[in-house]
């Protein structure tokens, strides 16, 4: 199975400009944690997560109305082709402890991919878990 047969292709984006709030207000109406940001040509150029808002502008004691995505955005993007086989995906997200791929075509962001939507398969519901556990193992502190 390929990942474009599980991904979400309706993905809400942010630009650099959105504000924190404008992101925010998009992870909770979307129940997500994380949101991708694109330029004019639907490029991926960052993601930002419900935790980089927290520890990249609030716990800095930032103005999360005046900050914008481009101030506590992830820039390594991690990113699969829609035709990445499953496993691939998951072993992708273990690796990079992410639990959500955007899926892109020549530089274009076409959808993402999460945990849970590999774990909603049932020849996929072990190695979501694995990917799953290490995802959640911990990590170093940002410094």
């Amino acid at each position: 199975m390929k990942v474009k047969d599980l991904m979400t292709s309706n993905v809400t984006t942010a630009d650099l400009n959105s504000s924190l709030t404008e992101v925010a207000q998009s992870m909770k109406s979307l129940n997500v944690g994380s949101i991708p940001v694109c330029d004019n040509n639907d490029n991926v150029v960052g993601i930002v997560t419900d935790r980089d808002i927290v520890l990249r502008s609030v716990a800095e004691g930032g103005n999360v109305s005046n900050t914008k995505a481009q101030d506590v955005m992830s820039t390594h993007i991690v990113s699969v082709s829609p035709d990445t086989d499953v496993h691939e995906a998951a072993n992708v997200m273990a690796k990079y402890q992410i639990r959500r791929l955007p899926v892109v075509e020549k530089g274009r962001l076409v959808g993402i991919v999460a945990i849970g939507d590999l774990a909603t398969q049932n020849i996929h519901v072990n190695e979501a878990g694995d990917a799953l556990s290490n995802i959640s193992q911990p990590s170093s502190p940002m410094k």
